[in-house]
């Protein structure tokens, strides 16, 4: 058969919402490449939100930051940066508007004076006074809490891929929406205990698909050769770009209305079974 380039979403596809790779996820991905086709992660992460976990199955490459950036066999061939007076910017208004956020680099992850408390709170619980919750902290801590970097005092960095912010009750995400118009893609977080109006700035007119026109074009791949699955709506452009785009059973409902296929979702081998149908595996 014809050999594809697969293109794979981490939060919500590749990994569940606890943080985990299924096996069957790993078993699919080692199988497909060791049967000569390409599989390409295509995440909305930065790299140092790509653990040795998701890592050590062993990809061809990385699209990351939801396009921002692309490394091939280890190297980048393409980066966009956000501009400094638009870091300045979007820093003002989240600290004015009492919104947890971080910043996005290549460098790390870099953290609001108050997001590791609400991170806290939402991921292990009342750390400050159930105890259930903070052994849960220090035992068992979880890989993207240890991944953020907190305490910096100047967050108008230079080398910014994006930003996410955690929901704010008021704060309306149309708000933040419309003060960002022109200046940044804003879209619904994909991570559900962020909460609904959680979101991510994005560089303008990036996103998933341009970036594999980009990878495409610099390996000299065919387009109709694509395959790409996700589950949220930053997965959008790519389920459409791509020859066979397979939503989640897990995903969005508007994702699924525009995608070729829906599968089983993360924690019922969707992955697995998706390739298994297209004859990957």
């Amino acid at each position: 058969m014809t050999k594809k380039i697969v293109f794979v979403d981490v939060d919500g596809t590749l990994v569940s919402d606890d943080g985990l790779v299924p096996e069957s996820a790993r078993e699919a991905i080692i199988k497909a490449r060791n049967n000569g086709h390409q599989v390409y992660l295509c995440t909305g992460r930065s790299k140092p939100e790509l653990y040795e976990s998701i890592l050590s199955i062993g990809f061809d490459g990385i699209i990351g930051a939801g396009g921002g950036y692309i490394e091939v066999d280890n190297e980048t061939i393409y980066h966009k940066k956000v501009a400094d007076a638009d870091v300045v910017h979007m820093v003002d208004f989240f600290h004015e508007k009492n919104l947890d956020f971080y910043l996005e680099s290549n460098g790390g992850l870099f953290a609001s004076e108050n997001l590791e408390a609400h991170l806290d709170s939402l991921v292990y619980g009342d750390v400050e006074n159930d105890p259930i919750a903070r052994e849960k902290k220090i035992n068992n801590p979880h890989p993207f809490m240890e991944s953020l970097t907190y305490g910096e005092t100047n967050l108008y960095r230079s080398d910014v891929n994006k930003a996410c912010f955690l929901e704010n009750k008021d704060v309306p995400f149309e708000e933040i929406k419309k003060e960002f118009s022109g200046k940044f893609e804003v879209l619904h977080c994909t991570v559900p205990i962020f909460g609904d109006d959680s979101g991510e700035l994005m560089v303008p007119d990036i996103h998933k698909a341009t970036a594999i026109e980009f990878l495409l074009e610099h390996i000299g791949a065919n387009k109709k050769d694509t395959m790409a699955i996700g589950d949220g709506m930053n997965d959008a452009e790519m389920l459409t770009y791509c020859e066979t785009g397979i939503a989640m059973g897990n995903a969005k409902e508007e994702l699924k209305i525009l995608a070729d296929e829906v599968t089983k979702s993360v924690d019922e081998d969707g992955l697995y079974l998706s390739f298994e149908k297209h004859g990957l595996i």
